[in-house]
C-alpha cells in the first residue's frame, strides 16, 4: 500500500511542479532578471567586471528551471505521501482528500510561511556574499523550529481534544504554536540587507513570486494526491467487495 501511496505522491509532485514551472516562468523570471540587470548595472557604475557565468541565465531560465522544479516537486510528493500513509487511520473520520487538505496547509504554513515571516526571499542581487551561508543556516533552522512546533501543537491538540472537545484543542493548540513561533522568531536575529535604493517594488514582487510558486505546489499536490488516493481507495473496497462475495 505505501508503495502506491509513494508513486501516486511522486505522479502528484511532478503535476504541481509542472504547473509551478509555468507560474515561475511567466511571474517569477522576468523579477529574477529586472533584478539581475540592476545588479550589472551598478557593477557598471563601479567600473566592476561582471562575474563569469558557469551557467547561462538563457539555460537557467528554461532548462535548468524545469529541471530544479521537477525533481522537487517529485520529491516533495514523494514525502507527502509518507506522511498521508503514517496520518491515514490516526487522524479520526476525515476523507482522504479532506487529510491531503489538512496535511498541505500545515506544510505550506510550517515550511514556507513561518519561515518567510522572519526571512523572506531575496532577489539574485540583494545580500552580503560573505553571509549567505549564515543566512542560509538560520533560514533552515527557522524551518526545523516551525516543524518542530507544528508536531508538538498537533499532539497537544490531540491531547487537549480528548478533554475539551475537537474545536477547543484546535483553538488551543493554534494559540501555541503562534505564541511559540513569535517567541523564537522575536529571539533569533534578524537580517536586513536590502540597499536602501533598491525599488519596493520589485522587491515586493519578488517574494510575492516565490510564495506564490509555494502556494501553487503545495495545493496541487494536495488536492491531485488527495483525488488519486480517493480512486484507489475507492477501488481497493471494491476489490474487496468482489473478493468476499466470491468467497
Amino acid at each position: 500500500m505505501v508503495g502506491k501511496l509513494l508513486i501516486r505522491g511522486m505522479l502528484a509532485g511532478i503535476a504541481a511542479g509542472l504547473l509551478t514551472f509555468s507560474f515561475a516562468k511567466v511571474v517569477g523570471e522576468p523579477q529574477v532578471d529586472r533584478a539581475i540587470a540592476l545588479e550589472e548595472h551598478a557593477d557598471a557604475a563601479k567600473d566592476e567586471a561582471p562575474e563569469p557565468e558557469i551557467v547561462s541565465r538563457a539555460t537557467q531560465a528554461s532548462y535548468g528551471l524545469f529541471a530544479g522544479v521537477m525533481v522537487y516537486g517529485a520529491s516533495v510528493g514523494g514525502i507527502f505521501a509518507l506522511v498521508f500513509a503514517y496520518a491515514r487511520g490516526r487522524t479520526g473520520r476525515l476523507s482522504a482528500r479532506a487529510l491531503c487538505a489538512w496535511i498541505a496547509l500545515a506544510a505550506f504554513v510550517a515550511l514556507v510561511i513561518v519561515p518567510n515571516i522572519k526571512y523572506p526571499a531575496n532577489p539574485p542581487s540583494v545580500g552580503d556574499h560573505e553571509t549567505i551561508g549564515y543566512r542560509t543556516g538560520l533560514f533552515f533552522l527557522m524551518i526545523a523550529i516551525s516543524l518542530a512546533v507544528t508536531v508538538f501543537s498537533l499532539k497537544v491538540r490531540g491531547a487537549l481534544a480528548r478533554k475539551w472537545g475537537g474545536w477547543n484543542g484546535s483553538i488551543a493548540a493554534l494559540v501555541l504554536f503562534v505564541v511559540v513561533i513569535g517567541a523564537i522568531q522575536a529571539a533569533l536575529p534578524g537580517i536586513d540587507e536590502v540597499p536602501a535604493a533598491f525599488p519596493a517594488v520589485l522587491l515586493w514582487k519578488f517574494r510575492t513570486a516565490a510564495i506564490g510558486m509555494q502556494a501553487i505546489l503545495w495545493t496541487a499536490i494536495g488536492l491531485v494526491f488527495g483525488a488519486l488516493v480517493e480512486r484507489l481507495e475507492l477501488s481497493m473496497a471494491r476489490e474487496g467487495s468482489l473478493s468476499a462475495h466470491g468467497a
